[in-house]
């Protein structure tokens, strides 16, 4: 399979001297949980240092709190309240949906049970209500969702867990990227299926991206991955910026292993994408 190529990131956009506020990306990230505080936080934090504006939501009551507290100490983003959030997606060039939010049989218990319906009711909702939006779609909202509500162009983010509990019915015991090639022509998407190796598939194509350590399978990582991607398809074809999210998250734990080992967390990640990717900007 052909292996993504480093110099396709010279394509990505970059800000033009004479931009004003908003024309380098405005993007909407959705999550959170009682359970999850920090997912959502970890996809801005990186995000933040992209695009131009991001706003911030949860349908969690209990995470309005949490991040007016984090602005004292991350102040790149704007906290909306959950029932001004379409209003945002209106007018956002790209929306993440699903880090942190609860899913099926993860945490136990009634009270999680319905807060995984709620998931899936938000999800389904918004996407349904906004088909025509770049959306990215990560995490929670992947376990809970089904597969006919995926909009068009859209980027998935899974692990192989969260690929099975999306499409469990079509593939068989190894995910193959022919599998992915039909689901991805299928729902007209984009399947970032994350791994050792991973494989990037739209609906005419499939790149294998490389790198990468196990460092990576700390927690947060992918929440990391999800916040760049979204910050990338704001203001680049969606393949595009699918691949090169998953490129650079790799290349940035690679730098990060060569300085301590597997010794670093999704913090450190979020930390060291950005340098990385001024590289290629400058």
């Amino acid at each position: 399979m052909e292996e993504f190529k480093e110099e396709e990131l010279k394509k990505l956009a970059k800000s033009h001297k004479n931009s004003g506020k908003g024309d380098n990306g405005q993007v909407v990230i959705i999550g959170g949980s009682k359970l999850f505080h920090g997912a959502p936080i970890l996809s801005l934090k990186v995000a933040s240092r992209i695009v131009d504006m991001v706003f911030f939501s949860s349908p969690e009551p209990s995470i309005g709190p949490v991040a007016e507290k984090m602005k004292s100490e991350l102040s790149s983003f704007i906290w909306v309240p959950w029932k001004e959030v379409e209003e945002y997606i209106k007018k956002a060039d790209a929306i993440l949906i699903g880090p942190g939010l609860l899913r099926y049989r993860r945490e136990g218990g009634e009270e999680y049970d319905k807060a995984s319906e709620e998931s899936k009711e938000i999800t389904e909702t918004l996407l349904k209500k906004f088909p025509n939006k770049q959306w990215v779609i990560d995490a929670g909202s992947l376990q809970v969702m089904e597969a006919k509500y995926i909009p068009q162009n859209a980027i998935l983010t899974p692990n192989e867990k969260e690929f099975r509990f999306l499409f469990g019915a079509e593939v068989g015991s190894q995910p193959s990227p022919r599998q992915l090639l039909d689901i991805a022509k299928k729902y007209s998407c984009i399947i970032v299926l994350k791994n050792i190796e991973t494989l990037v598939c739209s609906s005419q194509e499939c790149l294998v991206v490389k790198g990468g350590n196990v460092g990576m399978t700390k927690g947060g990582t992918g929440d990391v991955s999800a916040g760049l991607a979204v910050a990338l398809a704001a203001k680049n074809p969606p393949f595009l910026a699918a691949c090169a999210s998953a490129f650079l998250t790799k290349k940035a734990a690679d730098e990060l292993y060569k300085k301590v080992g597997f010794a670093y967390n999704a913090d450190d990640l979020a930390e060291e994408i950005p340098r990385i990717l001024g590289e290629y900007w400058r």
